[in-house]
């Protein structure tokens, strides 16, 4: 992966519903599902949930198909599998600390009030 898809992938995920929507997408595994279920699961309306999904869309890291009336869509794993592994040896240049910490089980980010 080049620079330019990694930000575009970084830039689409950096958002709270189109993380929820990713989120969502990786527990429905390949099959993924349908926008109107997406829209209820992560409480947008039909417009929001359009536009976040083109974002995601045009970032690579969500397919789109259509089956009949309906548009299914499902989370791309070799993409979101390629931004990690650019992270990892491009910026974090295969630092071995920083690939340790990712094989670890339980990775804990602080939370956001500092508390934890």
């Amino acid at each position: 992966m080049d620079r330019s898809p990694a930000l575009a992938a970084l830039s689409a995920l950096a958002h709270e519903t189109r993380l929820d929507i990713v989120r969502l997408l990786v527990r429905r595994g390949r099959r993924g599902a349908p926008a109107g279920e997406i829209a209820r699961m992560v409480s947008v309306s039909a417009s929001r949930l359009s536009f976040h999904l083109r974002l995601l869309e045009q970032a690579g890291l969500v397919t789109a198909t259509r089956e009949g009336r309906q548009v299914i869509y499902a989370f791309d794993r070799a993409r979101m599998g390629a931004l990690i592994g650019y992270l990892l040896s491009d910026c974090c240049a295969d630092d071995p600390e920083v690939r340790a910490c990712c094989s670890q089980a339980a990775i804990r980010l602080p939370a956001e009030d500092g508390a934890g």
